[in-house]
């Protein structure tokens, strides 16, 4: 595990907890694996996929009915960061808040790290 023992690597609010539930219980899944790779305009972007069966390398995070894995090699990427959905008029989608990106493009699906 990365990070402070005892502290959980990344976090939810209320709202990111509520949907990931919700998708966890619609289709059966174990819950979602939140990772990054290499790609778009700043470098790097976050990746979320359903999750059948949990890697025992995952770092899991739950609340409130709510399983997210973060990928091995994410895992020092996304420390710190707090996962929020949001519902506007025009999209809804999860947002990263995550104190450990240095740069992001205007969309904010693309982001680079101190060094990349």
């Amino acid at each position: 595990m990365f990070g402070t023992p005892g502290k959980q690597a990344v976090t939810m609010t209320d709202a990111a907890a509520a949907q990931i539930a919700k998708l966890m219980a619609k289709d059966h899944h174990q819950g979602l694996r939140i990772g990054v790779k290499k790609g778009g305009c700043a470098g790097m972007e976050y990746t979320m996929e359903y999750v059948a069966q949990v890697d025992p390398h995952d770092e899991v995070v739950e609340q409130d009915g709510a399983r997210i894995m973060i990928a091995p090699m994410a895992q020092m990427f996304l420390f710190g960061t707090q996962i929020d959905y949001e519902v506007s008029l025009l999209e809804s989608g999860f947002k990263f808040n995550n104190p450990n990106v240095t740069e992001a493009c205007g969309c904010g699906e693309s982001i680079k790290f101190e060094g990349m």
